[in-house]
């Protein structure tokens, strides 16, 4: 199993764009068989940084997500929609392994 954890500096003036941004790829991150676990939208303090994390089972199952995403026209549209918007300024991926009990 692995994690992306997403760092994003948000625009705070574009938070409800972010949102819309951010709900269109819980959705395609589910449909190319991963499993979304949302956004952490700003709420008190530092009102430009969002987080988001998704969990594939294997690198092998991120890297075909990858690909499908690159075709995909829902995945395009959001993509599109991120251009028109500029929601965000940049973002930080990181990948990680669980340790459970």
């Amino acid at each position: 199993m692995i994690t992306c954890f997403l760092r994003y500096e948000v625009d705070a003036d574009k938070l409800k764009d972010f949102e819309e941004y951010g709900r269109m790829w819980i959705r395609l991150v589910n449909k190319l068989g991963g499993r979304h676990h949302g956004y952490l939208m700003p709420s008190e303090g530092e009102s430009d940084i969002a987080l988001a994390s998704f969990t594939f089972p294997s690198l092998a199952a991120y890297e075909q997500y990858r690909k499908a995403a690159a075709t995909d026209p829902e995945c395009q549209a959001a993509m599109a929609f991120y251009e028109r918007t500029r929601c965000f300024r940049r973002y930080e991926r990181s990948f990680f392994r669980p340790v459970f009990e």
